[in-house]
């Protein structure tokens, strides 16, 4: 038995938008609509549903039973609480995923974070006027650097360094009050107050109608056709080798009519209407959808298993972590969805925002949707505002499995282990910052890590909830103080279900994003991600790689020192 930690929750309340505050953040506002819109919308949203049902609120619950489990004994970290758990000493280096995840996370994530708080200033001063899209992604690439190698270190009002010093010395505050003082206080200001400006918003986008009387079909209801319409119908051109290719997305009747007219009269022209069924038949809308789920509901980060350590026996898990779920839905379906593809559509049609990414849609498209809307420069400041507030809410999240686990392992205060993190993730952020052309160490970092280990991650912890932990045992655990229960068919799903369809779609991911393998044809040929390591080296992400492995190793240094993990693993 180790020490205990003193810290805990003040009220349960507090936990609950805690952990909704660490899931809440830029995935829901960018990355989800993003994704919705790269993937066609609709069907995009069914896979999403079910790979919440089959992954998400699973691997949810299981964090938060193992994560309680292991705070009785005075664990709060993933190696602590994985040895506790397994009592096989293996497990505790698999655990260092759990921390490794979140602080290399943070690294990037804070560079991002400091864009919205810089986009929101410039807002409201007035710099975001942009009448195209030339104008608004060189505004961008400018404040960020993406052009050069060390250009994003300016202290100009349009350069990010005033804006990430800020922010990294607000979160590390945060971070030194600690947990009830520091990540819940501001959790719950923090969330209301981020509720209450997508809702301002959001009614402002619902209220758009028609912006442009001359462009009848770039209007809200077909940014909410495109969003949610299950089926969609495409204009196709034929090229001078006889193939055809998707020319645009046409949502509205009059464009459909239109379309259908032309192609009657043009052979070179075809619409085809695209049914779900064939859209879910892509294996990558699959491997998309679940990437969100782990993104969106921080599973596989590290994060909710030692949030949850801090609670006590009593304290509901079950109902605690539907109602944070519940919390990260609403604001990323209900409010991120309905806010960011309508008013794009709105503004640009939907040929200008199908096949958009995160950063596209988020920093280069709804700036210009901004400057066209009236008193944009005011919604606009709101806007940023709010993806700030989200992502300070996640960004804090991430620093506690690193503080639990240096406090745990090395057996030193809170002071110390702040001032030790602070110092690593300095260094990380420093080099991201530093490589900023083309985003490549970003990029880097986010591929091997937020998006590679996070499989991993959520992976391991399903497979010792259901098989080593027991899946009996856990849901008995889970029953302990709770006011509603697991529903017994999820014995099945979590046990057999959930790690059969995280394997698979795992699998099919290092296929398609490792490999390169169109999941269709068979063809293609290795991702850049391996080109930049192995084939064509590329020094920056040579250097990104080298960083989350010096990271790991410090980690694994660390834990396989630790006595106390020793004593448990020696526990009958």
């Amino acid at each position: 038995m180790v020490r205990r930690i003193k810290e805990s929750w003040n009220t349960r309340l507090g936990v609950i938008l805690a952990v909704a505050g660490s899931a809440v953040g830029l995935g829901n506002f960018l990355r989800f609509p993003g994704q919705a819109a790269e993937y066609g919308g609709g069907a995009f949203m069914v896979a999403y549903f079910i790979s919440f049902l089959l992954i998400g609120l699973p691997v949810c619950w299981a964090e938060w039973i193992m994560g309680r489990h292991g705070g009785q004994a005075g664990f709060s970290s993933s190696p602590g609480i994985f040895n506790y758990i397994t009592r096989k000493p293996g497990f505790k280096y698999l655990g260092i995923i759990g921390v490794l995840v979140p602080v290399i996370i943070y690294m990037y994530y804070v560079y991002i974070e400091a864009w919205c708080l810089g986009y929101a200033v410039n807002f409201l001063a007035g710099n975001m006027d942009f009448s195209t899209m030339e104008a608004s992604s060189d505004f961008w690439g400018g404040f960020i650097g993406i052009g050069e190698n060390g250009s994003a270190l300016g202290f100009g009002i349009d350069q990010v360094g005033i804006y990430l010093l800020l922010v990294f010395a607000l979160n590390f505050f945060l971070i030194y009050r600690g947990i009830a003082r520091g990540i819940e206080l501001f959790c719950k200001y923090a969330m209301p107050a981020l509720v209450v400006i997508a809702l301002i918003i959001l009614l402002r986008v619902l209220t758009l109608g028609t912006p442009d009387p001359d462009e009848p079909s770039r209007n809200v209801n077909n940014g909410l056709g495109f969003m949610w319409n299950p089926s969609k119908n495409v204009v196709e051109i034929q090229d001078a080798q006889g193939q055809w290719i998707l020319d645009r997305e046409v949502v509205d009747t009059e464009a459909l009519a239109s379309a259908v007219a032309q192609s009657g009269v043009d052979p070179a022209t075809r619409v085809r209407s695209i049914s779900m069924f064939e859209q879910l038949a892509n294996p990558q809308l699959w491997l998309a959808a679940a990437g969100q789920i782990f993104f969106s509901l921080s599973v596989g980060f590290g994060v909710i298993i030692t949030y949850a350590s801090y609670m006590s026996k009593d304290d509901d898990v079950v109902l605690s972590g539907l109602a944070a779920t519940s919390a990260n839905e609403f604001c990323e379906v209900a409010l991120g969805g309905l806010i960011t593809i309508p008013a794009a559509v709105s503004f640009l049609g939907v040929a200008g925002v199908a096949g958009m990414g995160t950063f596209g849609l988020g920093f280069n498209v709804l700036p210009m949707v901004f400057a066209k809307m009236p008193f944009g420069e005011f919604f606009g400041f709101l806007f940023f505002s709010l993806l700030f507030l989200a992502a300070v809410t996640s960004s804090i999240s991430m620093l506690q499995p690193g503080i639990a686990f240096l406090e745990e392992a090395l057996s030193i205060g809170r002071k110390r282990s702040v001032t030790f993190l602070s110092v690593l993730t300095a260094l990380g952020c420093g080099f991201v910052v530093f490589f900023s052309e083309g985003v490549k160490a970003l990029d880097t970092l986010d591929f091997w890590v937020g998006t590679f280990l996070i499989f991993i991650l959520a992976t391991i912890q399903i497979i010792i909830f259901g098989w080593i932990l027991g899946v009996d045992k856990g849901l008995e655990l889970a029953d302990e103080g709770a006011a509603i229960r697991i529903p017994r068919f999820f014995r099945f799903i979590m046990k057999y279900v959930s790690p059969l369809f995280l394997l698979t779609v795992f699998a099919l991911w290092v296929i398609a994003n490792v490999f390169g393998i169109n999941l269709r044809t068979g063809e293609g040929s290795y991702s850049r991600y391996i080109v930049d390591l192995f084939i064509e080296p590329n020094t920056v992400a040579l250097l990104s790689v080298g960083l989350i492995l010096s990271v790991a190793a410090l980690f694994i240094v660390i834990t396989g020192l630790n006595p106390e993990y020793k004593k448990v693993r020696r526990e009958p």
